[in-house]
């Protein structure tokens, strides 16, 4: 499989091309973009251990504020980043997985030259987790973000990927059952990653 980067254009759906935008949402999110940026700066500054958890709630606090505060609640779910729901109670279903690296952590933060880092194989085992022990079937897309760059995944790709592979779910099966440290999975699946996006 080759993966193809895609303009905003192509990447929407076509019903969006045709909703025209509205002068207070765009400023909406002009606003809430400087600040965001303008923290971010901040975050950099800060020590390593504490910014990645600060930059989450930036993060947050930006989608909340820009496009989901009437109808979806914003949070952080078992080892997930963030997480938006398909409702404002967070104990409804996860629409959404979001994995958020600092700026700075180029080394676990995925390029379009190569995926196979530490924010997709975490994104990948969350969304597992997700799908495959809570049985949940409403997610629809996935994303990696540094702020400055946002890969975001359909579902339909990681479902055909990895939930429909049989022996990729029995490995994921195992490894949940036997409580081992993340890496042991990480590394078990390499194979799968590069066979599919190389």
């Amino acid at each position: 499989m080759i993966l193809r980067e895609l303009k905003p254009r192509k990447a929407l759906n076509k019903a969006f091309l045709r909703v025209k935008p509205i002068r207070i949402e765009i400023e909406i999110f002009k606003t809430n973009l400087i600040l965001l940026l303008d923290k971010i700066k901040t975050v950099e500054q800060r020590p390593k251990d504490e910014s990645e958890e600060h930059l989450k709630n930036d993060i947050r606090d930006f989608l909340r504020d820009t496009f989901y505060k009437e109808n979806h609640a914003i949070n952080t779910k078992d080892k997930n980043d963030l997480v938006i729901h398909v409702s404002k109670d967070t104990n409804s279903k996860v629409g959404v997985i979001i994995e958020a690296k600092r700026p700075s952590n180029k080394g676990e933060m995925v390029s379009r030259d190569n995926l196979n880092k530490k924010a997709f194989q975490e994104l990948v085992l969350y969304y597992l987790r997700e799908r495959i022990i809570h049985k949940n079937h409403d997610i629809k897309n996935l994303i990696i973000t540094n702020i400055n760059e946002w890969f975001i995944f359909d579902e339909h790709l990681f479902e055909r990927i990895f939930a429909r592979n049989a022996s990729f779910v029995k490995q994921f099966e195992n490894f949940e059952t036997s409580k081992k440290s993340t890496d042991v999975f990480y590394k078990g699946w390499i194979q799968v990653i590069n066979a599919t996006f190389s």
